[in-house]
């Protein structure tokens, strides 16, 4: 096989890798490119963000959220509310059957991770438990990336 064959194919492989580790299938729910941004030390705190796609007929509910990376895991929602932004905690985020629920820096739904264990850095990788009403719980693995990285990274995990 040509020099550049191999490379290429070896290049497939590894992109392949890639974007399995970051696809969790849960009965017809599936999780995919899980990223949380950089929290400094002097931050206790940092959002994570992930996609969930129902794919089967009846919609899915994400009741909760663990880490062994913080203390606390709680569902948020981020919304202008009178030219003020304002975050909140939601005990539930419904995602309708045949849809994607799609979370990105800047607004809308995410994870807040509170009482860090320790920072998180550029590159550091750790395990979030994701908990469905009626489908159970599924693990997946969230990495840490700038902002801007990790929206680019998942929009064109979708496409």
């Amino acid at each position: 096989m040509p020099l550049r064959a191999s490379l290429m194919f070896a290049a497939g492989l590894v992109f392949s890798a890639t974007a399995l580790a970051h696809d969790y299938p849960l009965d017809d729910v599936r999780v995919s490119h899980p990223f949380a941004t950089p929290a400094p030390p002097s931050v206790p705190h940092a959002a994570a963000y992930v996609d969930i796609r129902v794919d089967g007929s009846e919609p899915a509910v994400l009741v909760g959220a663990r880490s062994p990376a913080s203390e606390t895991v709680e569902l948020h929602d981020m919304a202008m509310d009178d030219g003020v932004m304002q975050m909140r905690r939601v005990e539930r985020i419904d995602i309708p059957a045949g849809t994607l629920q799609t979370m990105r820096p800047g607004g809308g739904y995410h994870l807040m991770l509170f009482d860090l264990v320790a920072p998180l850095n550029d590159g550091d990788r750790f395990p979030l438990t994701l908990e469905f009403a009626e489908r159970g719980e599924i693990e997946v693995e969230v990495w840490v990336q700038s902002a801007g990285e990790g929206s680019e990274d998942a929009a064109d995990h979708h496409h």
